[in-house]
């Protein structure tokens, strides 16, 4: 039996807090019980052995052979006698936004002419940047195509999110995870599953939004694919507080009810946790490849832990999954030149070795749908919203996922026979990634991954067999395999490099990934592969031992990426200084 403690810091937009194990200090009835993930060989087997020991079962949780309880000391200590079973303390946690890593973000409320009522249109960059503009002229807008949006829910007086172009209601499904309650469609003004927070409704505005302003899109909807059908399912609450328990509740609803609504083909998750563990032991990585297998093309924000290296978010830590990086046009949507990656977006590689984001996409200063009278978000940071067209202004890899879902069902209108993987190829065969005036890799590798999403070239790419190569992910979720990527560390000036698929470090700097894609994808873990120092993680450590990550041993010797200093210009990893803002 494996225990470990899920304290992740979910996330947004935005870095976040933990409560570090606080309720383990509390006294009395609170203390009597916490939260537990119990995982077994099936979810019926761990509800027995909860039931059992006395446990109150919160959530029945298939997607990962699984429950969550509320369980005491003693009942925990019972549990841990079965080796049948492996426990994950589940605390909650709480959010702590970074509204905008940008020095001045108010610059991209104020980018356009004040209109006649003094107010200032919005910077709103994204959809030509990434292509959206020339499909819409080609009637490709998401049409046919439902998307699923795990987070705070959607402002349901947000009229563009809730119908799309033609203004017949988008909604099809509505999903209060916290409380495990299905909400009729056709009722949408619930309270529980309404956003009065403000983080979902932006998101989901981002990828759907219908909304024109004639201004500033030039009659344009905002969002990068309007006419997608929607499936709102909350997981955060109010204050935007979520646990591992609610989050694995709503990717479960959404691998049962894949089919019920027509077929989800896309799940946007913006959200993010620091692992605590391999990819093939946490829970939210489990159920987040369980979609992946079943046909849905999963989307998650990289995090916003960035600079330093290694600092992707679960579950962008998946290497099958889309991950997805910020980039921003530094407040000038006519230059590309300024363009670069955003300071906040969390870089890889990840802690097995793949080669994370897969992607950027815009998430500097995105303005999305957000009410400062009804949600908390646009009410405390009332500076980045603009009454006249109820905008707010966010800034983070949540923001970039967005407009990737949204490309991704531009893909999936196009050719709706598409896989998961298929998808991944294509989105990843046509990035371009950001160069510097000799055409080198602005940046590494290890921070823009294949490059800037191009809708465009992706709906007509032909690109076949260049993702999650050398991976099995039915292995990988049954657990006879698990895989590791072509990143080391090197020894000496600790930077990151790619080792080919002939065994030697690509000396490049990681612009070459784009060609070999096919190539540079997944070895098994389990088959001798040298891990960074030399030494192989096999070596008599095994992580389902019960040695925790967070017990003061550092990952690679606790080296971390520094931003501060250029590597020597035959380092691999060498990037450019790029003093971009976001």
């Amino acid at each position: 039996m494996k225990i470990r403690n899920l304290t992740f810091a979910l996330i947004g937009t935005f870095a976040l807090g933990a409560d570090a194990f606080a309720a383990a200090a509390l006294s009395g009835v609170r203390a009597a019980q916490s939260m537990y993930i119990v995982e077994a060989h099936s979810a019926a087997s761990a509800a027995r052995a909860v039931r059992r020991v006395g446990g109150r079962i919160t959530h029945k949780l298939p997607i990962v052979n699984g429950v969550s309880a509320k369980l005491t000391p003693a009942q925990v200590a019972e549990l841990r006698k079965d080796n049948r079973l492996d426990l994950f303390a589940d605390v909650p946690v709480r959010t702590q936004q970074i509204i905008s890593m940008a020095p001045d973000v108010a610059a991209s409320v104020t980018a356009s002419a004040a209109n006649a009522g003094g107010t200032t249109s919005p910077d709103i960059y994204q959809r030509n940047m990434v292509g959206a503009t020339q499909l819409a002229a080609q009637g490709i807008n998401g049409t046919g195509v439902l998307v699923a949006v795990l987070d705070s829910g959607v402002l349901n007086t947000s009229h563009s999110i809730t119908n799309d172009l033609t203004g017949n209601n988008r909604i099809l499904a509505q999903y209060d995870a916290i409380n495990s309650v299905l909400v009729d469609a056709t009722h949408p003004y619930v309270s529980g599953v309404n956003d009065t927070y403000g983080h979902g409704t932006h998101v989901a505005s981002l990828i759907a939004s219908s909304n024109t302003w004639s201004e500033v899109l030039n009659g344009q909807p905002q969002g990068i694919a309007p006419m997608v059908k929607l499936i709102n399912v909350k997981a955060f609450d109010g204050n935007g507080v979520s646990t591992y328990a609610s989050v694995l509740n709503g990717l479960n609803w959404i691998l049962a009810n894949k089919s019920t609504y027509g077929n989800i083909r896309v799940v946007n998750l913006s959200f993010g946790a620091k692992p605590q563990s391999f990819y093939w032991n946490d829970p939210i990585d489990q159920a987040v490849m369980k979609l992946w297998q079943a046909g849905i093309v999963v989307v998650a924000s990289a995090g916003n832990f960035g600079p330093t290296a290694q600092s992707i978010a679960v579950p962008g830590n998946v290497p099958y999954v889309i991950t997805v990086g910020a980039m921003t046009d530094n407040y000038t949507p006519n230059n590309t030149a300024d363009d670069g990656i955003a300071s906040f977006s969390s870089a890889g590689p990840t802690y097995e070795g793949f080669i994370k984001p897969d992607v950027v996409a815009p998430g500097g200063h995105l303005a999305g749908l957000m009410d400062p009278k009804l949600q908390l978000l646009a009410a405390n940071y009332p500076q980045f919203a603009t009454d006249t067209y109820k905008m707010f202004v966010m800034s983070g890899t949540s923001q970039a996922a967005a407009v990737t879902s949204g490309v991704v069902a531009l893909m999936l209108q196009a050719n709706p026979t598409l896989t998961p993987d298929q998808v991944k190829c294509r989105l990843t065969a046509s990035a371009s990634a950001a160069v510097n005036a000799s055409g080198m890799a602005a940046y590494t590798v290890f921070q823009q991954g294949a490059g800037m999403v191009n809708a465009y070239n992706a709906v007509y790419s032909q690109a076949a067999n260049c993702a999650n190569q050398g991976v099995n992910i039915a292995k990988d979720i049954a657990g006879t395999a698990h895989y590791g990527g072509p990143a080391h560390q090197e020894l000496i000036t600790h930077t990151f490099y790619v080792i080919g698929a002939n065994g030697l470090p690509v000396l490049a700097d990681g612009y070459l990934w784009n060609q070999q894609y096919a190539k540079l994808q997944g070895y098994l873990w389990n088959n001798g592969y040298l891990w960074n120092n030399g030494y192989l993680w096999n070596n008599g450590y095994l992580w389902n031992n019960g040695y925790l990550w967070n017990n003061g041993y550092l990952w690679n010797n606790g080296y971390l990426w520094n931003n501060n200093s250029v590597a020597p210009a035959s380092a691999p990893t060498a990037t450019e200084s790029w003093n971009a803002q976001e």
